[in-house]
């Protein structure tokens, strides 16, 4: 009984021990694999980091927090190709070494081998989540805001004394510099196009708006301080009495005149570069119309280049967390009275990118359902000559999911098309798989029809 015993006490550890085997095989090859393109990809961005740091727009303390930023962006399409070149790898050295062979005559098909690695790839596939959903909108919106805060940091550094610098549409001309870089004077700052987010922001501690005139009241700022409000809303009335002059302003040009400025030191996660502006004068002009607004002020606060994060678009869908994404994605058509029209605008966008986020994990589930008969290797030939032209059929599957993001925002094809890929893409996959299974009986099949007619041919002979 006890030699009867050992084979089958043998034969429900053969698994077990193959799974820890192919398991770890596979897990140190994908983080092998995983930590080479990481530094390969992310070699080059520092470099180019490096340059930009030399040139005196980049703090350098900030310089490893923008690769850490970065990092879940490059996880989110490098972890799924690590992970396929390491069943390729892995799978094509069971081949060309004849463990394959072993394992086949033990009674495990590949099939089955690929089956052993189901909580690996179900790890590989909640990190791939994790990554597409959460973490990868979180990097991209803090990398942003940093470097948000440096260009604007050192657009407000690289100020020469009598010489014009541009930060969007801004421009900015200072007469001279204190000697710690704190203040300006003599400032000119003029502001192109459509009024932006800045005007609406803007704080004047005095104004009096007059039109076609040069008078101007000079209130200090302790009176402004009692009658901030009364002033506020009488330059609002001046504003409403003139007929065609805020559709005019809407297009006008802004300069401002002031004796100095200071730089507003604001909060560590706040996007924006305030100053503050000091005894002076702010013109609005049109270059059509003969009218003009003139503002003059004691104080005047302007914020520059600020963001609007509820705002979705289609240029910053990517950093938006999942919750807002969904919000706009689930919205019904613009056709619904109910709905603004921010959020209608913002609706094919979140569409695209959640699509493209849930479609991103499928990708761990695609990769061994092709690796497994992809990684085969006939006698005599190399594990090296399969691995290129998998890898192209791999990294096809991911380029289309890309290219959807922008055909789904223009509207071409639905967001369902993300399902469609991901299903014909697995539907591929089971068909490499029982391929070789379909040919033989394919040819059995014929095999016995020509035998069956040729002894049907001898009978009647």
């Amino acid at each position: 009984m006890s030699i009867s015993s050992q084979p089958t006490a043998r034969n429900k550890r053969f698994p077990v021990i193959l799974r820890q085997y192919i398991t770890r095989q596979v897990a140190s090859t994908t983080a092998i694999v995983l930590g080479f393109l990481v530094v390969l990809l992310l070699g080059g961005r520092l470099i180019r980091y490096f340059g930009i740091a030399a040139e005196g727009r980049l703090d350098v303390g900030l310089l490893f927090s923008i690769i850490g930023y970065n990092l879940p962006y490059f996880l989110e399409l490098i972890l799924p190709l690590s992970f396929f070149i390491a069943l390729m790898l892995v799978f094509g050295r069971l081949y060309v070494d004849h463990e394959m062979a072993v394992i086949n005559s033990s009674g495990i098909s590949r099939g089955q081998l690929a089956r052993l690695m189901i909580p690996l790839i179900l790890v590989l596939f909640v990190i791939e989540a994790g990554t597409s959903l959460f973490a990868k909108p979180w990097g991209v919106r803090h990398s942003e805001n940093i470097w948000q805060q440096q260009a604007l940091s050192s657009a407000f550094d690289l100020i020469r004394p009598q010489q014009f610098i541009s930060s969007g549409n801004y421009h900015l001309y200072v007469g001279s510099l204190s000697d710690d870089n704190k203040q300006l004077q003599d400032v000119i700052l003029v502001q192109n196009g459509k009024k932006s987010e800045a005007v609406a922001d803007a704080e004047a501690d005095s104004v009096e708006t007059t039109e076609n005139s040069d008078t101007t009241v000079n209130i200090s700022e302790e009176d402004n301080n009692k009658h901030s409000a009364v002033d506020t809303s009488a330059s609002s009335d001046v504003l409403a009495s003139l007929p065609s002059l805020p559709n005019q302003l809407e297009q006008n040009d802004t300069l401002i005149l002031a004796k100095r400025a200071v730089q507003v030191s604001a909060e560590d996660d706040s996007p924006t570069a305030q100053l503050d502006l000091y005894q002076g004068r702010r013109y609005e002009i049109g270059a059509d119309s003969l009218v003009y607004n003139q503002v003059s002020f004691e104080r005047y606060r302007i914020s520059i280049d600020k963001p609007s994060s509820e705002v979705v678009t289609s240029d910053n869908v990517s950093a938006q967390p999942l919750s807002l994404v969904w919000h706009h994605a689930t919205q019904p058509n613009s056709s619904s009275p109910s709905v603004s029209s921010s959020i209608s605008e913002a609706r094919l966008p979140a569409q695209a990118e959640l699509g493209y986020r849930l479609s991103l994990p499928w990708l761990m589930i695609i990769a061994p359902m092709l690796a497994v008969p992809l990684a085969q290797v006939r006698p005599r030939q190399g594990r090296w000559l399969r691995l290129l032209p998998a890898l192209l059929i791999f990294v096809s599957c991911a380029l289309v999911l890309i290219s959807l993001k922008n055909m789904v925002i223009k509207g071409s094809v639905s967001v369902w098309m993300y399902a469609g890929v991901v299903l014909a893409f697995m539907l591929l996959a089971l068909y490499l798989n029982s391929a070789g299974r379909i040919h033989h009986r394919l040819r059995l099949g014929l095999s016995r029809q020509h035998t069956g007619d040729d002894n049907t041919t001898e009978a009647q002979g």
